[in-house]
Order: C-alpha cells, then structure tokens, then sequence
C-alpha cells in the first residue's frame, strides 16, 4: 500500500513480544484491540513519542493500515528504524484469528 520506503508485516507475522501500538481513534479501541497492545491515538504521536520504544520491534496497527502507515513514515521520518505498518490492521488482525479484546464490557469488535 505504501510501497518500499514503509515497511509492513502481515498479521500472522507479528511476534508475540513485538511492542504493538493502536493508533485508532477511543472508541474503535474500547470496541476491540489486540490484547497487550497500547493505545496511542495518531494524532497524539507527535505530542507521545517519547514512549514508542527504539531498542524492539514496533508494529503500528489501525483499522485497515491507512493511519498506521502514515504513522510509520512520520516516525522514521523522525528517526525510528523498527517499526512496521500492520499490513490490513485490525480487520486482517481478526481475519487471521488472532485474539480481539474489548474494554467496553461488550464482545469484542474492529470498528
């Protein structure tokens, strides 16, 4: 989607221990997000930089990869060279099986 210059990892590729980052708006995250992952909603990345980590594998992940992979390009514009976009975010995520947690109290969604 974004070609060679943001790099992605597909759903099944993301490692357990890689720091995940849901830059989703509030509600899509209470609504369903991969359990362990943090909320830091994109248009709070450049105010909350200081706590996306630089020393272990970062995936950036949203509802399809879109504001995800605009996250990416901005942070290794600003020097990160570990982080990757979610290759169809939080959709592919729950395609592929993999765990959606809620925080709503209501079974769990990708908004």
């Amino acid at each position: 989607m974004f070609g060679p210059q943001v790099p992605s990892v597909t759903a099944d590729e993301v490692a357990t221990d890689a720091y995940l980052i849901d830059v989703r708006e509030p509600d899509e995250w209470a609504a369903g997000h991969a359990p362990g992952a943090h909320h830091l909603p994109m248009m709070e990345i450049p105010a909350r930089m200081s706590e996306v980590p630089t020393d272990r594998e970062v995936v950036v992940v949203c509802r399809s990869g879109g504001r995800s992979g605009q996250v990416v390009a901005y942070l290794m514009g600003n020097g990160w060279d570990n982080v990757h976009n979610l290759d169809g975010g939080m959709q592919s995520w729950q395609a592929v099986g993999r765990d959606v947690v809620s925080e709503n109290g209501q079974p769990a969604q990708v908004l």
